[in-house]
């Protein structure tokens, strides 16, 4: 539906709705936040006790009375303005170009030139915000780690997979939890890890405390190696280790 709004635009967008969230927490002492997390203790003790009636009235009555307060926030009003007036905006683009015609053209066709097919890989992790992740036991493919979360911690376990001749690379981005990375002594390694708090034991270095610091550590033959590890993590707070296995 938005698929040509601008990035600058959702940014933007996005930024009105924090500061109205921030506005809406300091000067009305919460507002409807207060209201929202009260009605989210409703839900999580009708939930708990969902089989008995008392239980299902605590339910719906906090799913009811959270859509109210979130529907009645600042930041959210101002998200569904803003999704109303880009539909239709976007709708009206979309109508003007059904109107405009365009002289075809025939594609370039090269005979000695061959198209190469795309496949599409499973990642190894799906981005999951409330949960960590952690490799398989047993032996499992291996495929490049591009993942971003909230809570959890995450384990990879590179001593159950056969790293390719090339660079593998672990790209982790996460707010609360940990990461632990486990590498093989014959694979070389290169780390790049951001944190604002936290620790971190990166194979025989370590640092008891990490405020808002970037760390960087290769081994000394990752530059010569063919296979190796390239680990770019960030955390907000968490530990991180890379140990060897």
């Amino acid at each position: 539906m938005f698929k040509h709004l601008n990035t600058n635009t959702l940014n933007w967008i996005l930024i009105i709705g924090v500061i109205l969230f921030i506005i809406e927490l300091t000067f009305f002492h919460g507002g409807m936040i207060a209201s929202a997390l009260f009605c989210a203790l409703f839900i999580y003790i009708g939930w708990k006790n969902f089989l008995q009636l008392w239980g299902k009235i605590f339910f719906w009555f906090g799913i009811a009375g959270a859509a109210f307060s979130i529907l009645n926030m600042l930041a959210v009003r101002f998200l569904i303005i803003a999704a109303i007036i880009l539909f239709i905006m976007n709708y009206s683009k979309s109508k003007k170009n059904t109107e405009v015609t365009y002289p075809t053209i025939p594609p370039n066709q090269k005979e000695d030139i061959a198209d190469s097919a795309v496949l599409k890989v499973e990642p190894l992790f799906d981005n999951s915000f409330l949960k960590g992740d952690k490799t398989d036991d047993s032996a499992y493919h291996w495929r490049d780690v591009n993942i971003h979360g909230i809570i959890g911690d995450r384990v990879i376990d590179l001593s159950n997979t056969v790293l390719p001749n090339d660079t593998a690379v672990i790209s982790i981005r996460h707010m609360v939890g940990n990461i632990e990375i486990y590498v093989p002594y014959d694979i070389e390694v290169s780390i790049l890890h951001s944190s604002f708090f936290g620790r971190a034991q990166i194979l025989d270095q370590y640092h008891t405390k990490l405020m808002n610091q970037s760390l960087i550590y290769k081994t000394e033959k990752y530059d010569e190696s063919q296979t190796r590890v390239k680990i770019i993590t960030s955390v907000f707070s968490g530990d991180i280790e890379v140990k060897r296995i």
